[in-house]
């Protein structure tokens, strides 16, 4: 049966391909032809139109397509107290493609700011959906974002020569941003997440390794920041997490199916749903839900690609819902692009058209297998 509660049947990740518009308002600003209010505002325009052309697709949620941001995570992150945009020697590397040279450390103590900007983007959003009538999901990037690819070298040992007082910090700034959010109005919230995939995958822990990382501890100490960072939320708010290989340019960083983290990450941390990519042999097979605990917990089984526009067979879907279904029952699994569909403001190559078929699909096959 279909759900009347997030995460929903058929649902997304997040990011949708910026329109040409914010695009030229982007490039305008930088050579400095327009102003910060003037981008806003197309911004905001766009927005408008993109939650009512998730609406009118079917979806019973919406995004604000993240058309505000440069990078997935980047952004949220950098406007942290006691965080910092930067700009190392090398960009993140990907599969024959390397991102521009930006990253963010950690340079004084850690607390969310009552003023940070992405609760004004969640408030906007919020008013378009309640034109819409759906409902905003706000996503935001995980706590273990923040110390994984950086490390301890991206975090000041003057202000944290303990790293457990790090994370101390990192859990308790997470819980203030989950309660600012709700008190904000929101009551779908995603913790965006490359972590889990990376500690699946052998070449990522011996790069962890390699710079003088402490790996084999690390899923405990992530589940313990997360459980503790959504431990107050309320009974009608819903935070799911996406797990992600990476994705830029249609590009990806690791391999390696769930197994290393399935226990930890589907058992062991208090998410109400889990957004796990399934669209490339790179993601392995469905074994490793049969750690999903029976009860309330959704996986959103994301086999339909956000990486090219070619489009999935409906017959094609549907077995591989059947095939997950062996481990995990039907009734908590749901349906969505694996990633979304422009993590940096480059987006994936595939067209906007390509982008809102695949989503139209995932509405079409969502009603077909678990009824209208």
């Amino acid at each position: 049966m279909q759900r009347t509660k997030a995460p929903f049947r058929a649902d997304e990740v997040g990011s949708l391909l910026r329109p040409p518009r914010i695009k030229e308002a982007r490039a305008k600003l930088e050579k400095g032809e327009i102003s910060a209010d003037d981008l806003r505002k197309v911004e905001d325009m766009e927005i408008e139109k993109v939650v009512h052309k998730q609406a009118s697709i079917g979806l019973k949620l919406a995004t604000d397509g993240e058309f505000r941001r440069s990078w997935w995570h980047f952004d949220f992150l950098a406007k942290l107290t006691g965080c910092e945009l930067f700009h190392p020697d090398e960009g993140i590397q990907f599969a024959g493609v390397q991102t521009r040279h930006e990253a963010v450390r950690v340079i004084g103590k850690l607390d969310f700011p009552d003023d940070h900007p992405m609760l004004a983007h969640f408030r906007f959003l919020k008013k378009q959906c309640e034109i819409a009538h759906v409902m905003p999901k706000m996503t935001i990037p995980s706590p273990a974002v923040l110390h994984f690819r950086g490390g301890r070298k991206s975090i000041s040992k003057e202000v944290y020569p303990d790293i457990e007082v790090f994370f101390q910090d990192l859990a308790k700034t997470y819980r203030k941003a989950v309660k600012a959010f709700y008190d904000a109005g929101c009551r779908y919230l995603q913790l965006d997440d490359t972590v889990w995939a990376y500690l699946c995958s052998q070449d990522e822990l011996n790069k962890l390794r390699a710079r003088g990382e402490a790996a084999d501890n690390l899923q405990e100490i992530y589940a313990r920041v997360i459980n503790y960072a959504i431990a107050e939320r309320p009974a009608d708010m819903t935070i799911t997490t996406h797990v992600c290989r990476g994705n830029f340019r249609s590009t990806w960083i690791s391999s390696g199916g769930y197994e290393p983290v399935a226990e930890t990450l589907l058992a062991g941390t208090n998410y109400d749903g889990y957004f796990l990519e399934y669209d490339s042999e790179r993601a392995g097979g469905f074994e490793p839900l049969r750690y999903l605990p029976k009860g309330n917990k959704i996986v959103v089984v994301g086999v339909i690609t956000s990486k090219s526009g070619q489009l999935e067979k409906k017959d094609d879907i549907k077995r591989r819902l059947e095939e997950a279904s062996k481990y995990a029952p039907l009734d908590q699994l749901a349906l969505s692009p694996q990633c979304g569909f422009a993590s940096t403001e480059e987006g994936n190559v595939l067209t906007e058209e390509e982008q809102w078929a695949k989503l139209r699909l995932a509405v079409d096959v969502a009603k077909e297998v678990w009824g209208g």
